[in-house]
């Protein structure tokens, strides 16, 4: 019997792939993640998560004797980071340094490539405007060098503001309070506030009147305002005035229409956005901080996942002074248009825009990376806050690529015996760019039909008096708008600003307006006196025009920190010699300390105000301040409702028994319960004012304005 050989299969073992990935180096996680699904297998993309490099917080690491030359060290927390950026590197095949394309951006690659031992002169720096596939793909296809000129203008302002702020803060500190700091742009934030503080202190109100009439043609009414007498243009001063004005008027005599002037003007479009328009319609339309807006937009750019097409750049870069946009951008916008509104909508040429003084203008302006995706389409995949933004941004832009939108307006004078009144009437002709970015509900002022030698009769005439109104406080968009139209500051520094000086209390926000407070108004008052240079507008305006030269190449930093701080220097002795010190009185608390009993006083620390004892440091009581509301706790009936506030200053209501009793509650208690369900009612903030109600919905009262 034949016996069968048996022959056994060779298994081969898959051998791994030793093949080198290329290493691609940017800031976020965010943004790693969504590159490195378009660039494949062949390449790894890792975060150096912001900065690993800077100069040290204990000293000032600047060796000013030596062509003020840093002593960059790395960033305590980052040991891990650099150590694996470093593994990284050294097994991978290239290294490309991808960080945002500004002198930030350009300094972290920097500082990674001394990290790492790379060559700045090799072509190893990739930079991109917006986070695509087909832009990131094509900008590897061209990197470059670091540019030197862009890091030292990074140097320049980095050494400028550490000379300033560990210069001037030290003596802050010995002569007003630990804690205090002063920095270049902040200084300025600060003086413009306290600048229009004063002038509303000085304001002298001005009496002035006006009369409103209201005007018959036929069954139609119509309003018009005292204009003038005998054609000319006429301000009442006071009631003599007014008087004077009425006894001229007949009230059983009819008014004749001398005068009907129609025009058609044009609403032009807005441009699209640069980062400063984007924080100030941001904090004015969706009532965005300025840091909440910028977070947002960082998202968007670094790519978010969208369903099908995975995770996307939603929006370009959002650092910017210009407005310009791509060629591309402009086609698939018009396309966009033509298929959605029509053809009249489309703009054939879209209004282009004067670059402010000082912009640098190199990066597109804030908008959409493809005005296919529109904000309903991925409503789903984003975060309110995104949504709204991003909403925001598309809007904005598809409107700068429309057509304007066409008023027709008319003006009609009325007289009798010289006195005149003028009605002003307006019709939406046609909407344009309104249709998708309206400024607000506005309504046609549609006026009878009204011919000259028309006779009107005077139906109502209402004398008021006013009185002028001093400046308004600064809001954060009207103190964005005022810095750039300064010169102050760059596009990257508009909300780190904002955040310092209201950190340290400098400033705090009333009705979502700037206030200074005594500190403030104590180092504005020392810094202008002994560093005025520092709070010039046109000195800090005049010094980022020297640092756009340095980007430009067209002056060394070094000579441009040595300008400046020759002269700095001098004020700086100076004001350790004769500043004298400054003591900030404490408000009394009005109760001693339960310890020693010594008097409790208020401080301000890091988290607000509290009460502490005035023997500090020997005795070291502190209490929470509590500000009760005048209402007994609707819950236990024993304790007092107190406002509080959450750890991102939202303002709630508890009992001041907690944690006995947990009654909380959103809305202000009022100290009374609704006739219907016994429920306590609440003040709450409606639109139009402020409304108590029951919060089951079973009463409410009027509206509160």
């Amino acid at each position: 019997m034949a016996t069968k050989t048996t022959t056994k299969k060779k298994t081969t073992k898959r051998k791994r792939s030793t093949t080198k990935k290329k290493l691609v180096i940017v800031e976020s996680p965010a943004k790693a993640k969504t590159i490195s699904k378009y660039l494949g297998r062949t390449y790894s993309v890792i975060a150096s998560k912001g900065h690993i490099r800077d100069l040290p917080k204990s000293r000032m690491g600047i060796e000013i004797d030596n062509d003020f030359t840093p002593d960059y060290i790395s960033i305590r927390g980052k040991g891990d980071t650099i150590k694996t950026l470093k593994a990284e590197a050294k097994k991978a095949k290239e290294v490309f340094l991808a960080s945002d394309p500004d002198r930030e951006g350009e300094a972290i690659a920097w500082h990674v490539a001394h990290i790492l031992n790379l060559d700045v002169n090799d072509h190893n720096r990739v930079t991109f405007n917006e986070i695509t596939k087909e832009t990131v793909k094509d900008a590897f296809k061209h990197p470059r060098t670091i540019d030197m000129n862009l890091v030292n203008a990074q140097q320049a302002r980095r050494i400028i503001d550490r000379l300033v702020g560990y210069s001037i803060s030290p003596i802050l500190w010995k002569k007003v309070k630990k804690g205090l700091s002063a920095g270049r742009v902040q200084s300025v934030a600060l003086w413009i506030i306290i600048q229009r503080e004063r002038e509303i202190q000085k304001f002298q109100p001005e009496e002035y009147w006006t009369i409103d009439g209201v005007f018959k043609k036929g069954r139609s009414q119509f309003k018009a305002s005292f204009y003038g007498l005998d054609g000319k243009k006429t301000a009442l001063k006071n009631n003599d005035a007014v008087q004077a004005v009425l006894s001229r008027i007949d009230p059983k005599d009819d008014f004749t229409i001398t005068d009907v002037k129609k025009r058609e003007k044009k609403r032009q479009p807005p441009r699209p956005f640069t980062t400063s328009t984007l924080q100030q319609d941001a904090n004015k339309k969706l009532r965005f901080r300025t840091g909440r807006t910028m977070m947002a937009a960082q998202q968007l750019y670094e790519g978010i996942n969208i369903g099908k097409e995975g995770s996307q750049g939603l929006i370009t870069y959002m650092r910017t002074d210009s407005t310009r946009i791509s060629a591309g951008a402009k086609h698939e916008a018009a396309t966009f248009l033509h298929e959605n509104y029509g053809a009249e909508y489309a703009a054939n040429h879209p209004r282009k825009g004067k670059l402010p003084e000082g912009a640098q203008d190199a990066h597109e302006a804030v908008r959409p990376t493809s005005v296919l995706r529109t904000p309903k389409s991925i409503e789903k995949y984003l975060t309110k806050d995104q949504y709204k933004l991003y909403n925001l941004i598309w809007s904005r832009f598809v409107a700068s690529q429309m057509t304007p939108a066409i008023v027709d307006t008319e003006t009609v004078t009325i007289d009798q015996n010289g006195v005149n009144y003028r009605a002003n009437g307006s019709k939406l002709k046609f909407e344009g760019y309104l249709k998708v970015y309206a400024a607000g509900k506005e309504k046609d002022n549609v006026l009878p039909d009204l011919k000259p030698n028309d006779s009107v009769r005077l139906v109502n005439n209402q004398p008021d008096q006013h009185f002028t109104q001093p400046p308004a406080r600064y809001t954060e968009a009207a103190l964005i708008k005022t810095l750039e139209e300064n010169g102050v500051g760059r596009p990257s520094t508009y909300a780190p600003t904002l955040m310092t000086i209201q950190k340290r209390y400098y400033v705090k926000l009333e009705a979502r307006r700037f206030v200074p407070t005594e500190l403030g108004e104590i180092v504005d008052k020392l810094i202008e006196e002994y560093f005025p240079d520092i709070v010039n507008v046109d000195f800090t305006a005049d010094i980022e025009g020297q640092l756009d030269e340095i980007e430009e190449a067209k002056r060394k930093w070094v000579a441009v920190v040595n300008e400046f701080y020759q002269p700095f220097s001098k004020e700086v002795s100076h004001a350790e010699k004769e500043m004298e010190d400054v003591q900030i009185k404490e408000p009394l608390a009005g109760f001693n300390c339960e310890i020693c009993g010594a008097p409790m006083v208020e401080k301000m620390g890091k988290y607000g105000k509290f009460f502490a004892c005035s023997r500090f440091p020997d005795c070291r009581n502190t209490q929470t301040i509590v500000k009760e509301i005048g209402v007994t706790c609707p819950k236990c009936h024993q304790g007092q409702v107190i406002e509080r506030k959450t750890k991102k200053k939202r303002t709630f209501y508890g009992c001041s028994r907690y944690p006995d009793c947990d009654f909380v509650s959103w809305d202000k208690p009022v100290g009374r319960d609704c006739p219907k369900c016994h429920h306590f009612l609440v003040n709450k903030k409606v639109r139009g004012g402020w409304q108590i109600l029951c919060p089951n919905g079973d009463y409410e009262e009027s509206i509160i304005k």
